[in-house]
């Protein structure tokens, strides 16, 4: 395995995907394995069921990859960490696409409920009881967490996969940025609310999720503003983006990768104004591929 800049671990590649592995996973897994309530005779079984819980989380994750694969988008890493796992993708800028790119991860869920909940029936079956049974126990465990993980996932609070279907489906009626605004505000809300009822029951591990979600949101919403500054200000009506044929935004929404300053890559030429550093591809923040600069060409009706 080597270990990236991001401090994490390729464990290896399945379907073109590549799988990370976060340094910090191994911490938690440590403490959360060993100080967790042992209702099992051995220890090991604690160790089996925290891997079964993060195997469930990967093919969630390779859930979300696959779906964004199949409408045209791009999907070609994921990441596991302490608070679960996060697929790197990119739909197409369209809400259909982000919809289903979205709820593949919780129907990888559902399709495990009869697979996980027959597997501890055909145990009780076989004369295996979870009061007596390590085995049956832990099938048991099982099925109660991916039940959990499916119904915790489907919360309409944005940036879990609830919200975010619930953003795409208000992306139909209120647009692209307005829905991301709503879904954004309203997560804030409650993130700050599950922030001081963490507080309130000291959970440490729900505050952090807690904190999680309402950072997420913060970020959605500083998006959301992008967004509407990009879809309702002037363009640079000359050229127009190879894959979309959407004239670029006039405005600071490219970022130097050398010093970080934002700066408008067409008005300075493709170099940055701070460094100098010059580039030779750019991103189209519409559609978000990347082309060279010289593949750009005359702009046609724009698209919003």
């Amino acid at each position: 395995m080597a270990q990236t800049k991001s401090g994490a671990f390729r464990l290896g590649r399945i379907a073109g995907i590549d799988l990370f592995l976060h340094w910090t996973w191994l911490l938690v897994a440590y403490f959360e394995i060993n100080n967790r309530p042992n209702a099992y005779t051995s220890q090991v079984w604690n160790v089996v069921e925290y891997l079964a819980l993060f195997g469930i989380v990967t093919l969630h994750e390779f859930g979300h990859a696959l779906a964004c694969r199949q409408v045209g988008g791009k999907a070609d890493q994921i990441m596991l960490w302490p608070l679960g796992g996060v697929a790197y993708v990119s739909p197409p800028p369209r809400p259909g696409a982000v919809l289903w790119s979205i709820a593949a991860g919780p129907l990888v869920n559902v399709a495990l409920v009869p697979v996980t909940v027959g597997a501890y029936l055909l145990a009780a079956r076989a004369g295996l009881d979870k009061n007596t049974s390590d085995a049956a126990l832990f099938l048991f465990n099982i099925a109660w967490i991916n039940a959990g993980l499916l119904i915790f996932n489907m919360l309409p609070i944005y940036p879990l996969d609830g919200g975010q279907i619930l953003q795409s489906l208000l992306w139909f009626v209120l647009g692209r940025a307005n829905s991301l605004y709503v879904v954004s505000a309203l997560g804030l809300i409650a993130g700050l609310g599950l922030i001081g009822l963490s507080i309130w029951r000291y959970n440490l591990w729900f505050l952090l999720v807690s904190i999680f979600i309402a950072t997420r949101c913060w970020v959605g919403f500083q998006q959301a503003r992008t967004l509407s500054r990009m879809v309702g200000g002037p363009r640079h009506e000359d050229l127009a983006c190879p894959a979309c044929k959407t004239p670029p935004p006039y405005g600071n929404f490219w970022t130097c990768g050398h010093c970080r300053t934002k700066f408008d890559i067409f008005a300075y030429q493709a170099t940055c104004p701070e460094c100098g550093q010059q580039f030779n591809d750019v991103q189209c923040p519409h559609c978000h591929e990347r082309r060279l600069i010289a593949e750009w060409v005359p702009a046609g009706p724009v698209r919003t």
